[in-house]
């Protein structure tokens, strides 16, 4: 199992393709002829009717014994063939490397046998058999049997296979770092899993079925251009069949299988070849940087994005507040206050109750209680009371919000002193969360408990302000501590105190403006904000709630990596634009070949339009078609690729599409067209 992981890894993040990739997209080329399937491509179902109809001219020229053209025709008819095969093989190119990728991720997955428990009884049972609702308990060396939440224990578990990431993550119940995947191993300890999807449902299986490309629709920028498509290719159809009336009325006849050239020639044939393969590529782009795109739309609208909305815990911080320092109270020993706070904390299982723990033994060597010699009675935390405890023989301790201390404190006939209210506005104010312990009705200090920000977030936020993108940290957060952690990591604003509502409320009035939004979230509770937003970029370490809910799944839980998204996005509108100008720019270089060849004879002054000085009619007929083949498959890798995004203005971006794809595709025709022809006199061909 651990051989094949590896083997999927190595696969999925794989930038070439192998010799049997490219021979099985060739294979693959042509079932894509069906007319059935490549319908959904109208430019290039065009071509294929056409290399049919003077393939039947061509059958019924045989039959009856006519030879005048038939060479000629019989050259049109394959390159016309050869045409529709480039682009099919395009379109398979790009599909290949997903679907080694699919096959991969398939073969991670084995018959794993799990741990199910029923009541308390613990029964063996193919992971295939789990459904959603049961429970399974996993230990150290098992493989999570499917997709799930934990509901008891805590965990390090390798989910390299899924992410690519080969450092081991914890998850633990409760929190947003609660979700594991199927087919992930337990690396330490155990966990309790719910089973949240039945087996053809799990996160594999869509990430599967995803990177096969099974499910990618078109979004709306490829209807819109596959309908400009269509009225181009009307457009051209239209004029070309005024060209046999028009040569009769001039005295002379044009053939079928010439005015057939002459349309394939002047549609736009090779965005038609392309733009499937164009938005495969972009979506194995998203996969190949750990990111899985639900549908090609969001990563078109990725690069449209403006307004990035950010949730704090587990996306700007680590997740977890930290112990950094006890503060104690005037007249109390910092040693009394590491001790107090390290016995209200040895039952608190929370990651904030484990730092404290941690803080008191590594600064003041507090080691190895004997909690049956104390006789200790942990009072644990509830929502009510916003505060948790011990009693002791002779002690009382209480952690917990300052205002609910503050509260308990006066019940007790106590209060609270204006320097611990200094000392834990202090920590409030550097964005941090001050806990406030007290004993025997005496506060002793305050524990500060601080938000990790995520290294290097800062940089990234400024490369986002840089690319146009204005980014806003939501959290439930007062807004002194908002503030401060804004402060820190660089965000332009933040909302504090959001909920829910609140952060769909904010995402809908920045759409309204005519923004578009993405939302980076992890929790359930980001989980209405993930779907209304274009784009909802959820982390693979938060719940199945909010992966469920986003159009995204980062794998590496990095919210920075947004950044590399929007590129992504932007690449691929830019590329498809990039092309297009190209396609149209060498059907006009591809006019010039064509047209005076065909009616030179009648009208000797179309000769003047013969700039390329072609050799014969017939070879510049050919030498357009052939060059009308050859343009897709050469440009099939920067389909692929890309072309390299820069973050200009959209007004820089359109004056160097049209400087190098519009003028390149009239210059690069005319050259290759040129050479072609030469090629075909030296062979006698035409």
């Amino acid at each position: 199992m651990a051989e094949l992981q590896e083997l999927a890894l190595k696969q999925q993040h794989r930038g070439g393709f192998s010799g049997q990739m490219l021979w099985q997209a060739i294979l693959a080329s042509f079932p894509k002829l069906n007319p059935a399937t490549l319908w959904r491509n109208p430019v290039m179902l065009v071509v294929e009717v056409g290399a049919a109809l003077i393939t039947f001219f061509i059958i019924r020229d045989l039959a009856i014994g006519h030879a005048a053209s038939i060479w000629l025709n019989i050259q049109i008819a394959v390159w016309l063939w050869i045409t529709v095969l480039f682009a099919n093989f395009a379109e398979a190119v790009a599909e290949g490397r997903g679907k080694a990728q699919a096959d991969a991720l398939r073969r991670t997955r084995s018959e794993t046998i799990a741990t199910r428990l029923v009541g308390d009884r613990r029964e063996k049972v193919p992971a295939s058999s789990l459904r959603k609702g049961d429970v399974v308990y996993v230990e150290a060396g098992e493989y999570i049997p499917g997709d799930g939440e934990i509901i008891e224990g805590i965990a390090s578990v390798d989910e390299s296979a899924i992410t690519g990431e080969s450092a081991p993550v914890i998850r633990e119940s409760g929190g947003d770092r609660s979700a594991v995947t199927g087919g992930t191993k337990v690396l330490s300890d155990w966990i309790k899993v719910k089973i949240t999807a039945n087996p053809g449902e799990t996160f594999l299986d869509r990430m599967i079925q995803l990177v096969e490309g099974a499910r990618r629709k078109k979004t709306p920028n490829e209807v819109a251009l596959i309908i400009l498509l269509i009225g181009l290719t009307i457009i051209f159809l239209l004029a070309c069949a005024t060209l046999e009336p028009f040569a009769i009325y001039s005295g002379s006849s044009v053939s079928i299988p010439i005015l057939l050239a002459l349309l394939v020639c002047l549609i736009p044939t090779t965005i038609g070849g392309l733009l499937s393969a164009i938005g495969i590529a972009g979506m194995d782009r998203m996969l190949k940087r750990n990111m899985l795109a639900m549908s090609g739309r969001a990563v078109e609208a990725a690069g449209d994005v403006d307004v990035l909305l950010l949730d704090k815990t587990g996306t700007i911080t680590l997740g977890n507040r930290m112990a950094t320092e006890f503060a104690p109270a005037p007249g109390v020993p910092v040693e009394r206050l590491a001790d107090a706070a390290q016995l209200s904390s040895l039952a608190d299982e929370t990651p904030e109750g484990r730092s404290i723990v941690v803080l008191a033994k590594n600064e003041y060597h507090l080691r190895q209680r004997d909690l049956a010699g104390l006789k200790a009675t942990f009072v644990p935390f509830s929502a009510m009371t916003r505060m948790s405890g011990v009693d002791m023989e002779g002690r009382e301790i209480r952690k917990g919000a300052i205002d609910a201390i503050e509260a308990y404190l006066i019940g007790k006939g106590g209060a609270l002193s204006p320097e611990i209210k200094a000392i834990a506005v202090g920590i409030s104010k550097q964005g941090s969360t001050p806990l406030l312990v007290a004993e025997n009705g005496q506060a002793l200090g305050v524990i500060h408990l601080k938000d990790i920000v995520k290294g290097g977030i800062k940089e990234r936020f400024a490369e986002l302000r840089r690319m146009g993108i204005k980014t806003i940290m939501i959290t439930g957060d007062n807004p002194i501590t908002a503030a401060a952690i804004a402060a820190e990591s660089g965000v332009d604003d933040f909302l504090a105190e959001a909920n829910p509502e609140t952060k769909l409320k904010l995402i809908r009035e920045y759409q309204d403006q005519g923004h578009l939004v993405a939302m980076t979230g992890d929790g359930t509770n980001d989980a209405p904000a993930l779907a209304q937003a274009d784009v909802g970029v959820a982390m693979h370490t938060g719940t199945q709630a909010a992966k469920e809910a986003g159009n995204m799944v980062d794998l590496d839980s990095n919210p920075t990596k947004l950044m590399e998204v929007v590129e992504i996005g932007k690449q691929l509108l830019i590329t498809r634009g990039s092309l297009t100008t190209f396609s149209i720019a060498n059907d006009v270089a591809k006019y010039f070949a064509i047209i005076p060849a065909m009616f030179t004879v009648t009208y000797p002054e179309l000769g003047q339009l013969n700039i390329m000085r072609l050799a014969t009619p017939q070879s510049a007929i050919l030498s357009a078609v052939i060059f009308n083949a050859l343009i897709i498959v050469a440009l099939v890798p920067l389909a692929l690729k890309g072309v390299a995004y820069r973050p200009l203005g959209a007004n820089a971006i359109l004056k160097r599409n049209m400087l190098i794809y519009g003028v390149g595709g009239l210059i690069v025709p005319f050259i290759g067209i040129k050479l072609i022809d030469m090629i075909l006199v030296l062979l006698h061909v035409a």
